[in-house]
């Protein structure tokens, strides 16, 4: 028995999409920049904490560095897989999470071929993203396509195959998101089946209010009502500390704060994968944050990361994927976010 009230649906929300390359198009996404004052919760870095440095024991787990492919959605487009891989294990990036899997104008690759080209360039393919549903009966989604997905998935090897849509397929109700989260867990069962690991990826609105019970938030009603041995989460941290920023009061002005750390710290093993993008607070901006190369911004990965990777006795394993939704030269976000992540350290 869910742990919420049922109430009539309300099919009121409004959510913007994210145009994912190739045959993952259709998943959503927030808005492609955030804004506004960071709470006092999210902790930002110091300015001379921010670019770490100095000797100690490295935040970033060796070998769990990775970079969302969307983030070069331009080159992969225009240049094609291969030149790609090449940058990215020169900026010592150890895995790939991909947003499709063709390459534009650079021609037809196969799955085969994209999964030796990422080995040969020292990268593990560590998830995808693909659409949760479309009004297309052929779309290419989990809805849609399930076996198709976990198929490709399979063939790429992958551990994990997920999407960055949010569940709100039936509306923003407490009842619409069980509905969701039953589909999800049949996801999930499907791919637990084939050795992987189902996940939804969150933008900010995941965490508002729902609807009909404007003291429950959505997030939360995901958490509960999908099971944890099926299906687990990615957290957008970017877009989490704009939910907190957004969504730190109820519809009627009463306090609702939340940190999105304690989300991970209570339940480790629902978070397999993270996405690393950055912010700098923006009181013009509804989002929180001005989305920024990773390093340059307010959200302090040091503290983050490092309370992640302290946690005792863990039987599982956590994935960092850098990201910008819009970077103005990909290349060079690549380049600059692994030379960040690399850099902090924390005093023996």
């Amino acid at each position: 028995m869910s742990r919420f009230s049922q109430t009539d649906p309300e099919l009121t929300h409004r959510l913007s999409r994210r145009g994912m390359l190739g045959v993952a198009a259709g998943t959503t996404a927030a808005a492609l920049l955030g804004a506004a004052t960071a709470p006092a919760t999210a902790v930002p870095a110091p300015a001379a904490a921010s670019h770490g440095g100095g000797r100690g024991r490295p935040v970033l787990p060796p070998g769990r560095l990775g970079i969302q492919l969307y983030s070069l959605r331009d080159k992969v487009s225009t240049l094609g897989f291969a030149p790609v891989f090449a940058e990215l294990e020169k900026y010592g990036y150890d895995e790939v999470e991909f947003a499709g899997y063709t390459q534009g104008s650079a021609g037809p690759i196969t799955l085969a071929q994209l999964k030796r080209l990422a080995r040969n360039h020292g990268l593990n393919p560590i998830g995808s993203h693909v659409g949760y549903y479309s009004d297309d009966p052929n779309a290419y989604t989990f809805a849609q396509n399930l076996t198709k997905v976990l198929d490709d998935a399979q063939a790429l090897g992958l551990k994990h195959i997920g999407t960055a849509s949010g569940p709100f397929r039936y509306g923003s109700t407490v009842d619409a998101w069980k509905r969701a989260a039953e589909e999800f867990n049949t996801y999930g069962a499907a791919a637990r089946a084939r050795g992987m690991k189902f996940y939804q990826h969150n933008h900010s609105e995941e965490f508002s209010f729902a609807t009909d019970n404007p003291k429950v938030r959505l997030y939360d009603v995901l958490l509960a009502e999908t099971d944890p041995d099926l299906v687990f989460l990615e957290m957008d941290i970017f877009w989490a500390y704009s939910g907190q920023f957004r969504f730190s009061k109820r519809p009627d002005g009463s306090a609702a704060p939340f940190e999105p750390l304690d989300y991970v710290l209570k339940q480790p093993h629902r978070y397999p994968l993270f996405h690393v993008k950055d912010g700098v607070s923006d009181p013009a901006n509804q989002y929180g944050y001005d989305m920024v190369d990773v390093g340059d911004g307010d959200i302090d990965y040091k503290r983050f990361i490092s309370a992640v990777t302290r946690l005792r006795g863990q039987r599982f394993a956590h994935h960092w994927q850098a990201e910008h939704d819009n970077p103005s030269e990909s290349f060079t976000f690549a380049r600059r976010s692994s030379a960040h992540l690399h850099s902090l350290r924390e005093k023996c």
